[in-house]
């Protein structure tokens, strides 16, 4: 039996994306810029779906770009604020993503930007009496923040963060890969400059994303070689790719309040059983429903010689997960989340993710297998 518990990771496709992209694959194969019939289907096709993300998000169409994924998009907004907004000095934290992280620490290291992290609590939370005291030292910064910690599962105020970064003149980017198609996104109520989205991170398919930026910002490109995009990303548009991407955002909020709950169920079923047969079992980050994303759960093992074997024992079962621990050892340089709230060396961490397709036998099966590993 394989269980799957990586939805973090990516997802699987829903059949009704499946569907979709199936069919444009083999119906609409025109070139979205070729002016013949067979493009202009193309390009109203590329259109619709563009229409459908800013209807659910309550943007308006011009403000929605299409990219490769979260990565590409959260690189052009923080590039692009850079070299477009006059931005130089950045606020971040040291728990971000990669795609976030390690783009303004290059913008730093050449000497762009000031880079300046905002101070964590213990559990990963941004302090924000902290965030306030740099915007305030700092005004018309850069403010990148995640809505959901993707190893964790904190989740940030962003409208918190918004009002903070509107009285300081700030820009704000918060890179929502995690809570797209999980929690909704009104941005007609909430003042953003920038935020993000990864179509496998909600069922649809790999390789393709978007960025939405706010219209007040005037951006130049971020990639160059064509006019696609509205002039703001070269490039032939991953036509099948984007309907699948709006056709499984359509679904997400379709079904989101049945989804959430379903989820955080499975979620709250899991604390609940590894508390029952696992001594000092702990949780990384936030676990409180109203402060953790719903979809992710860190679990903190005190089967400390089980520590580099535990994924593979894991794997070998047929079950699939995220893991690591805040220390390095030979290839593998831990997490840079768990070192960054200061989690225990000698306690292996496992992240859990989940999906509308898991079940509470699944759940039941892998926390059984967790017991036997930590007696040995």
């Amino acid at each position: 039996m394989q269980i799957y518990l990586d939805n973090a990771a990516t997802t699987p496709l829903d059949p009704e994306v499946i569907d979709v992209m199936v069919e444009v694959m083999k119906d609409d194969f025109g070139n979205p810029s070729s002016i013949h019939a067979h493009g202009r289907r193309a390009k109203t096709i590329v259109e619709k779906a563009r229409k459908t993300i800013a209807q659910l998000l309550h943007a308006s169409p011009a403000e929605i770009f299409f990219t490769s994924g979260g990565t590409e998009a959260d690189n052009m907004a923080i590039v692009r604020s850079v070299e477009d907004l006059g931005v130089t000095n950045i606020i971040t934290s040291a728990v971000e993503h990669h795609a976030v992280l390690h783009t303004v620490e290059e913008l730093e290291k050449t000497g762009k930007v000031f880079l300046h992290l905002v101070q964590l609590d213990a559990t990963g939370n941004v302090d924000y009496e902290h965030l306030e005291q740099l915007l305030a030292a700092h005004p018309k910064a850069l403010v990148s923040l995640m809505h959901a910690n993707n190893e964790l599962g904190n989740l940030t105020d962003i409208q918190r963060v918004s009002e903070l970064c509107q009285q300081y003149n700030a820009v704000f980017h918060s890179d929502t890969v995690q809570t797209m198609g999980h929690y909704p996104h009104d941005l007609s109520q909430l003042h953003i400059d920038f935020i993000t989205g990864a179509a496998h991170k909600f069922h649809g398919p790999k390789g393709v994303g978007f960025l939405y930026i706010n219209s007040k910002n005037k951006i130049k490109p971020f990639i160059y070689g064509g006019a696609q995009e509205r002039n703001m990303r070269g490039g032939t548009e991953n036509v099948y790719g984007i309907v699948g991407l709006a056709k499984a955002l359509e679904i997400a909020y379709r079904d989101m309040e049945e989804h959430r709950a379903y989820i955080q169920g499975l979620k709250d079923y899991m604390i609940t059983r590894l508390q029952e047969v696992i001594p000092d079992v702990r949780f990384n980050g936030n676990v409180d429903a109203d402060q953790s994303l719903y979809t992710v759960l860190n679990v903190s093992l005190p089967c400390t010689d089980m520590d580099d074997m535990l994924l593979f024992n894991l794997d070998i079962d047929g079950i699939s997960v995220s893991g690591g621990s805040a220390c390095s050892s030979g290839s593998n340089i831990g997490s840079h989340v768990l070192q960054a709230i200061q989690a225990k060396n000698d306690r292996p961490a496992i992240r859990f993710s989940f999906s509308k397709n898991n079940t509470r036998a699944e759940i039941d099966i892998v926390v059984a297998k967790l017991q036997e590993i930590c007696r040995g």
